[in-house]
């Protein structure tokens, strides 16, 4: 299982870490970008695809919305779970979130017993019970 996390907020990524070790999700398993450019040259890049993706929308450079809109054009990503894990509460996003692709759709919690618990549904359904297929 292989977690790639587009976050470009320091302090959030410290906490989603955190939530994913009390979760005993192994930080080996993780990987941490700061922006959909950086998340695409990974992608792009790399032979090995990940399991799932954690996409924040509001990102420098290039943001979630037109990474999630990249990802699923390509033939070779479009079957890769994305999980959007933002702020955004507004109902466009949620929409427009879903009609490009997404799989599911998160707001970040404000306390840390909260996003644990979150980390705890992704985990118990994406990594325990969802059937993820592997690349050809």
């Amino acid at each position: 299982m292989q977690i790639i996390i587009a976050e470009d907020d320091h302090d959030d990524r410290v906490l989603i870490e955190d939530a994913l070790l009390e979760n005993g999700i192994d930080a080996k398993v993780t990987t941490f970008v700061k922006d959909g450019e950086e998340l695409m040259e990974l992608l792009n890049a790399t032979k090995k695809l990940p399991s799932i993706i954690l996409l924040d929308l509001n990102m420098p450079k290039k943001d979630g919305r037109q990474t999630l809109v990249e990802i699923r054009d390509d033939a070779r990503l479009k079957h890769i779970p994305i999980i959007i894990y933002t702020t955004s509460q507004a109902e466009e996003d949620i929409k427009l979130s879903y009609k490009h692709g997404s799989n599911t759709y998160f707001t970040k919690p404000s306390k840390f017993s909260e996003l644990v618990e979150l980390i705890a549904s992704i985990k118990s359904y994406w990594f325990d019970n969802a059937k993820l297929g592997k690349e050809k």
